[in-house]
């Protein structure tokens, strides 16, 4: 049903719709000038960290460049993305866009803000998704798909003014990310500074901690434990970069059951580290869970009086994956790095009470960093939840 005093209109009655310009190598004579990709168009935002270039005649040119207020739509994309939008805003200057886009202009009856919440809405409820042409690894918009897809649109005066609440919201989730990026950057930092004794903390009595760290070898530390034959009942554990050690009915995606028994997969307690496939790109996994990993993977126990804290943010960091890349350069791609590799590496030990000082400052780092996360998932859910009652006309908004 068509709020009233809305009109109910395609989205090629709406603006111009257009492809942008395929990349060919037979493509030669012009001028080189930047051009977007899928890679650069994310959610609502333009990243313009990677710009690509290509020839372009004046002609061509004239075609495909970019004015501000273009919306960018991803034409091929996963099922889950495609037709992710964003705006235009003049940077990169002078610049075109690739096939791999959908431009949509807005007319003179269409606020162009507007018209990037309606579609980011297209995005979030599946009707993209719906209208997409999908193949084994991929979806497509496609152009015409796209200009014929039918949506409600409120008059001029009330698109304005939805698109201006909604820019609150933008707004403070923008805020929101710039926060907890700063704030990611400022523990790496920390980490740095705290994690290879550059920077020393106080300890209980106010005295700042002093002399040189002890570096051991990694054997000296940790050894490898290898206790197979367990309980069938034990709960099968995925290893992650991302997300550490957990329980594998914990993880969003889909994982590879094992075929049979699991007598041989390795038991992991709470307090074990894990040296997984491509350790040296993300550090060693820690444990906060009981179960089994497959016997692919190297199980660590400390064998001294450790924080485990302090670990966990050691293996994280540049300074040990930059000595254990180093350490297993020139295996073939796709080795584990064993624990052989591992056992070499020198590691801080630092007496047990600067250990759990430099712990507990990463952790309240480390918390922040949670809340500010927490805090933008609700702002997005809440500002969701508002996009889907402002923009179907379900609650309408006052226009003097």
């Amino acid at each position: 049903m068509v709020p009233d005093g809305w009109k109910r209109a395609s989205v090629r009655e709406c603006g111009d719709i257009s492809a942008g310009r395929q990349r060919s190598p037979s493509f030669t004579e012009g001028v080189l000038r930047p051009y977007l990709r899928v890679a650069n168009v994310f959610e609502a935002y333009i990243d313009t960290s990677d710009v690509n270039e290509m020839p372009f005649t004046d002609k061509e040119y004239q075609r495909y460049k970019l004015e501000p207020g273009d919306i960018l739509l991803n034409e091929g994309q996963s099922t889950e993305l495609v037709g992710r939008p964003a705006m235009y805003k003049g940077k990169p200057e002078n610049c075109c866009f690739q096939n791999t886009l959908v431009r949509f202009k807005a007319n003179k009856n269409v606020d162009a803000e507007y018209a990037l919440q309606r579609f980011l809405l297209c995005l979030y409820d599946g009707t993209f998704q719906s209208i997409s042409k999908k193949t084994t690894s991929i979806a497509h918009l496609g152009v015409s798909r796209f200009a014929e897809l039918e949506l409600s649109w409120p008059p001029l005066p009330e698109q304005k003014k939805i698109s201006q609440t909604l820019s609150i919201w933008d707004k403070a989730i923008t805020t929101t990310e710039q926060l907890l990026v700063n704030s990611q950057q400022q523990k790496k930092a920390l980490m740095q500074q705290l994690l290879t004794g550059k920077k020393r903390l106080l300890d209980k009595d106010g005295v700042r901690f002093s002399g040189e760290w002890k570096w051991l070898k990694a054997r000296d530390l940790f050894k490898a434990v290898s206790k197979k034959n367990n309980s069938e009942s034990e709960e099968l554990l995925a290893v992650t970069q991302d997300q550490g050690v957990l329980p594998r009915s914990l993880l969003e995606r889909r994982v590879v059951m094992p075929d049979g028994s699991t007598q041989g997969y390795k038991l992991v307690v709470p307090g074990n580290f894990i040296i997984s496939l491509r350790s040296f790109q993300g550090g060693l996994e820690y444990s906060n869970y009981q179960g089994l990993v497959s016997p692919a993977y190297t199980v660590l126990e400390p064998i001294k009086e450790i924080d485990d804290n302090f670990y966990k943010q050691y293996y994280k960091s540049y300074d040990f994956i930059g000595h254990l890349a180093v350490a297993v350069i020139g295996i073939r791609d796709g080795k584990q790095v064993s624990y052989e590799d591992f056992s070499f590496l020198k590691i801080p030990y630092p007496e047990l009470e600067e250990q759990e000082k430099i712990s507990d400052a990463l952790s309240a780092a480390d918390r922040e960093i949670t809340a500010l996360r927490r805090d933008l998932i609700t702002l997005k859910k809440e500002k969701k939840a508002l996009m889907q009652q402002l923009l179907t006309g379900k609650r309408r908004t006052k226009v003097e």
